[in-house]
């Protein structure tokens, strides 16, 4: 039996409707209409257009108060201009970007078929890990020697910029010390925290007071501080010890809404929304970056500049986090550390196990507030001046977001994470009415992408035999498994 008998002979066992639907999608493939084209491509069309005019318009009634009108400040009060021209641009790439949604992706209008975002992440994530793979095992140490040389680099070859530039270092670094210190919390142990800013208030105000009230000094204070944050961390983790998932998260922002309305409030001791200011600098064995010859500057024989003081605050902070990353990656190989990921994974198997929970839970509470607690000491030496206002939700909100993109449980993760986040404010600075929005944007469109975040590798802390990098699907998030 020749070949074309055979093509025969199976092109006659399928059934009708099945040979009609492949003649239709063949002559669309050779771009020839095919009969009965508006039953076989208007209809997902109209569809989508619909669900895309829908989209539209809801955006238009959001965006007609956030970007059609605005107003400005005049010598007499408020003058309303109208921007049009941005706000029709605006739904219009709402239209266009829920319409290409709509026929690429989406199940119930797409006419050519696609992987999923979900799966296109995957896939690229897992192609991006096979050709830089030789390159992940001396990142840390890449990254340490390019942080090390970074304030130099400024000092030296941009000396018009370096002030600008090492600050929002210090910045990025700060942030990278909150992230790993809320990992803890969030990425291993699995516990919603959105009053992690608490914390981070409570050490810079400790800080405050107890260098104004008993005359010490940073390096003294700080270890003080970092303590007290702890402390509160246990008072958090008590109330909260049944608690999983939206429950704990409520309670969790409640906890630092508590904190900054007592610091507004507590006017005797905190100096309400006035702040603390006067807060001193962190000295160098002593020797402070001061004017005159009996300070560092002066004994070096230096000519004062800020930008050396901010070097050191960038020095300063690099060493914290570093202790922070050190501190958490010895912990998880510990059994503390293999009991918070039990805890993650199943809290009832947890127990089964003869693990205490109530223990693994306040230890994870007690040890990421003691690193928020650094973060707030230093940031308060840094500013010089600390007031409630720099302690509100959104700040949780950053940190936990920057936790959440890296990918929970990830120490890379959190850093690539800070850079982006951090630095992509700065990049958008001039475009200051609409950062917010293309931020949210790219937030939205990264999770869509990498829905468990950029980093989604996980090496476990405990193996049998080899150690084998593992997928992030197949680690629990913090959710309750059913």
């Amino acid at each position: 039996m020749g070949e074309n008998d055979k093509t025969a002979a199976a092109e006659a066992d399928q059934a009708p409707g099945k040979q009609i639907l492949g003649e239709k999608r063949n002559e669309a493939l050779r771009g020839e209409p095919p009969s009965g084209i508006a039953r076989f491509v208007s209809a997902p069309m109209i569809g989508a257009l619909k669900d895309a005019s829908i989209a539209a318009g809801i955006a238009g009634a959001l965006f007609v108060f956030f970007i059609g009108q605005k107003t400005n400040l005049v010598t007499v009060g408020l003058s309303l201009h109208s921007r049009w021209g941005a706000f029709f641009l605006a739904v219009a790439i709402v239209f266009a970007g829920r319409l290409a949604i709509n026929l690429l992706f989406s199940k119930r209008y797409r006419i050519v078929e696609f992987d999923r975002p979900a799966t296109i992440g995957k896939s690229v994530g897992r192609s991006v890990a096979a050709r830089f793979g030789g390159m992940s095992r001396h990142f840390g140490s890449i990254a340490l020697a390019m942080a090390v040389l970074y304030p130099l680099v400024l000092l030296l070859g941009f000396p018009q910029k370096d002030k600008q530039f090492i600050d929002l270092g210090v910045l990025v670094l700060t942030y990278i010390m909150l992230g790993w210190g809320l990992n803890i919390v969030v990425g291993l142990a699995g516990l919603l925290d959105l009053g992690y800013v608490a914390f981070y208030a409570i050490g810079a105000y400790s800080f405050a007071l107890i260098a104004q009230h008993f005359d010490v000094g940073f390096w003294i204070a700080l270890p003080l501080a970092g303590m007290i944050a702890a402390m509160w961390g246990l008072i958090l983790g008590f109330p909260v010890l049944r608690l999983r998932g939206d429950y704990l998260a409520i309670v969790t922002l409640a906890f630092g809404e508590i904190i900054r309305i007592v610091l507004l409030n507590w006017y005797s001791f905190t100096n309400g929304p006035d702040g603390i200011s006067g807060i001193p600098d962190p000295t160098f064995f002593g020797w402070e970056f001061k004017r005159g010859p009996d300070n560092l500057p002066g004994i070096f024989g230096m000519k004062y500049d800020s930008a050396y003081k901010q070097a050191y605050f960038f020095y300063i902070i690099l060493g914290l986090a570093l202790i922070t990353n050190f501190v958490t990656l010895r912990l998880r190989k510990l059994p503390l550390g293999r009991a918070w990921e039990a805890l993650r994974e199943d809290e009832i198997a947890c127990r089964s196990l003869g693990i205490n929970t109530t223990n693994t839970k306040l230890s994870a509470f007690a040890i990421g507030a003691m690193f928020g607690g650094f973060a707030g000491s230093f940031f308060a030496t840094r500013q010089g001046f600390i007031s409630p206002e720099s302690f509100t939700f959104i700040e949780s909100a950053l940190i936990l977001a920057i936790v959440v993109l890296g990918g929970l449980g990830s120490q890379v993760g959190v850093v690539i994470a800070s850079i982006v986040m951090i630095g992509g404010f700065e990049l958008f600075r001039e475009f200051a009415n609409y950062r917010m929005l293309i931020f949210g944007g790219l937030m939205v469109s990264i999770m869509v992408w990498r829905p468990r975040g950029l980093i989604t590798g996980r090496i476990p802390s405990a193996v049998l035999n080899v150690k084998k990098k593992i997928g992030a699907e197949m680690a629990a998030q913090g959710e309750r498994r059913r």
